[in-house]
């Protein structure tokens, strides 16, 4: 396999340009943050799925579960507040479904996760213009 010279230093880049941004951000950037890298690996789920590329939807679909578990873990449970009771189970669905995707190697599944993560985003989204 071809390794570019480049790649290390992108990642390096990458690294440290996460953490700058995640020192900075405001909890509801943050949570921003792990839904753009939850949309980017169901991207990239989709197409080892099209692709056949076993090994890589594996990587990817315990990575979505990964950020997933992560956005749960963000929540205050204990607060008995509704709206994160329905997260809480959001966030278990979807988590529940790619890895169903994985298994039937459907990207139609992936594709209904994608949708409710995004809109999800939104709604994130209007909160953080909210607090500008």
């Amino acid at each position: 396999m071809y390794d570019n010279p480049f790649d290390n230093g992108f990642g390096d880049y990458r690294a440290v340009n996460m953490q700058a941004q995640t020192a900075q951000a405001s909890p509801v950037q943050l949570v921003l943050m792990l839904i753009d890298g939850l949309l980017e690996e169901m991207a990239r789920l989709r197409m080892h799925i099209e692709h056949k590329r076993y090994e890589a939807k594996a990587a990817s679909v315990a990575k979505c579960a990964d950020i997933l578990t992560g956005l749960a873990s963000a929540l205050e449970v204990e607060s008995g507040n509704e709206v994160v009771e329905n997260l809480s189970r959001l966030y278990d669905f979807c988590a529940q479904h790619l890895n169903q995707a994985g298994i039937a190697m459907d990207v139609h599944k992936v594709d209904e996760i994608q949708g409710i993560v995004s809109n999800l985003r939104a709604g994130w989204q209007g909160m953080a213009d909210a607090q500008r």
